[in-house]
């Protein structure tokens, strides 16, 4: 019997929303202040997964100009209806255009529409349902007080892409004082309207809950046997930590499965990699859904779906395209295009400028997830700095106020620099030959060892800083490659190539 892994899409991938259209499945996550957002993931058997690009990959479709670390788009939900792809999510930014939009697609690989705002739409974490009857409609959470929430549902206008008729409360929680009801999605399962929530915030105290109505606007009952999962009473010591915020799809076999979010603690209850995307199993009894039958928890292997296999072909990332693979992103939307593929064949060039990944802004960066525990990553740097402020190299991003920085500058000196709570502290410094320079960050568990040049820089140092329970917000760490001139206006640029990606022997479980 065939195995799949879980998770099934490593690396800050959280809040995961799922559809199926005939044999294919699209799925999107959320990304916060990165850009391009929201990607966009193909599947035909629910395990390998390909992206196709991103929902909002125009700086119109995204102004994420200012916003602070963790903050921007939050929980998307992907459907599917008569011929249209439908996104909703939640912009959270201090800026005129924030709040809950809609975007439209013929395909999922894009182009999508510029956002429709719905300023009449409260709360956040919004999913369309589109019942049988024809009519469509709205959920979502919005806070009552202190982390208190409801679920409320309002018919949605498909023509006009609008709320209309009247607000109804669906439900406030499975538990007693329950926190953090919220990524509201509703199904119909055999004529029973089932609405699954996640409850307990987004961390230890994660979970799903289910409630279920005869009629789409309630009264809706919870479940007797909610939380029908969560690993709070696991410990912390558990390899899978905080499952929650799941998202339903059947097949064309009809099986049913369902993608969540979850992450990996290593070297105690810290998790760089941030929440993954993971996949459970799915049956139905008289009460209800059950998820991972026969465990009652998320594991980290299961019998593979019905599906005949599909792999995709892996594609190199050597910058030999004329266009970034979609794995990489910004820091933040770009207002000039700061980076070439084009003007030297094989390297990425990214031209220095003021702004540094330290403060809020866009630097010229270009990141990608960390996706395993243990690691390697490493490139090779051209670059001729013109002032002692200009630098350029690799960086270990958490947040501008919590990252890593290994950085070639004037006179050839390479430096390593850790920043924690916005306070730097240089760990290292060395002299590196002439010409080309090759910077790595290697990582057993949450042991990190910088090199230049294939030899170690300074003593390991520890990556827990790293972590969400230390550094707060809700991504994980993401990998960068990084130019500025610090403050002062520069003509230089900065030449990468060879950049490496790729896991190592670690720790149990990689």
């Amino acid at each position: 019997m065939a195995l799949f892994s879980n998770p099934i899409l490593p690396g800050s991938h959280p809040d995961p929303s799922v559809c199926r259209v005939g044999p294919d499945y699209y799925l999107v996550t959320s990304t916060f202040e990165y850009f391009p957002g929201l990607p966009v993931f193909h599947s035909r058997d629910l395990v390998h997964w390909r992206q196709l690009g991103h929902v909002l990959d125009r700086p119109s479709q995204l102004p994420l100009q200012g916003v602070r670390a963790s903050g921007g788009l939050y929980a998307p939900t992907i459907r599917h209806h008569d011929g249209v792809f439908y996104v909703v999510c939640t912009l959270v930014h201090e800026s005129p255009e924030s709040g809950n939009f809609v975007v439209t697609a013929g395909d999922p690989a894009g182009p999508w529409s510029e956002p429709h705002w719905l300023p009449e739409a409260d709360g956040f974490d919004p999913s369309l349902f589109f019942d049988d009857d024809g009519r469509a409609w709205w959920t979502a959470t919005q806070e009552i007080r202190d982390g208190r929430t409801e679920v409320y549902l309002r018919e949605f206008d498909v023509p006009s892409l609008s709320l209309t008729g009247e607000e109804h409360v669906v439900f406030r929680g499975a538990m007693a004082d329950s926190r953090w009801l919220e990524a509201p999605h509703l199904y119909k399962v055999d004529g029973t309207y089932v609405l699954v929530c996640a409850e307990g915030g987004t961390d230890f105290e994660h979970s799903v809950v289910v409630a279920f109505s005869d009629e789409v606007t309630g009264p809706y009952r919870g479940s007797q046997l909610n939380p029908v999962l969560t690993h709070r009473h696991l410990g912390r010591d558990h390899p899978i930590a905080a499952a929650g915020h799941a998202d339903l799809v059947c097949t064309q076999n009809g099986q049913w499965y369902a993608v969540l979010l979850a992450v990996r603690p290593y070297g105690g209850y810290y998790y760089n990699l941030g929440r993954e995307t993971f996949l459970v199993p799915v049956s139905w009894e008289a009460d209800g859904p059950v998820f991972s039958p026969g465990t009652g928890r998320v594991e980290d292997s299961y019998p593979a779906p019905d599906l005949p296999a599909h792999p995709w072909p892996e594609v190199a990332d050597d910058f030999s395209s004329p266009a970034l693979d979609p794995a990489w992103m910004f820091v933040r939307t770009p207002e000039s295009e700061f980076w070439s593929l084009t003007e030297r064949p094989g390297h990425l060039r990214l031209r220095l400028r003021p702004e540094s990944i330290t403060d809020l802004v866009n630097p010229s960066a270009v990141v990608r997830r960390q996706q395993h525990q243990s690691f390697h990553v490493s490139c090779e740097v051209d670059f001729s700095p013109a002032g002692p402020r200009e630098a350029a190299g690799l960086v270990l991003l958490q947040s501008n106020d919590f990252h890593v920085r290994l950085l070639l500058r004037a006179d050839h000196e390479v430096t390593l620099v850790r920043r924690v709570g916005g306070q730097d502290e240089l760990l290292a410094k060395t002299q590196a030959g002439a010409g080309v320079v090759r910077l790595g960050i290697e990582a057993r568990g949450q042991e990190h060892q910088a090199l230049v040049d294939g030899r170690p820089l300074g003593a390991p140092f520890d990556g827990r800083f790293l972590s969400t329970p230390v550094a707060g917000g809700f991504t994980g760490v993401h990998i960068g490659l990084y130019a500025t001139s610090d403050g002062v206006p520069s003509e230089s640029w900065a030449d990468f190539s060879g950049f490496t990606y790729r896991t190592v022997t670690g720790i149990a479980g990689e």
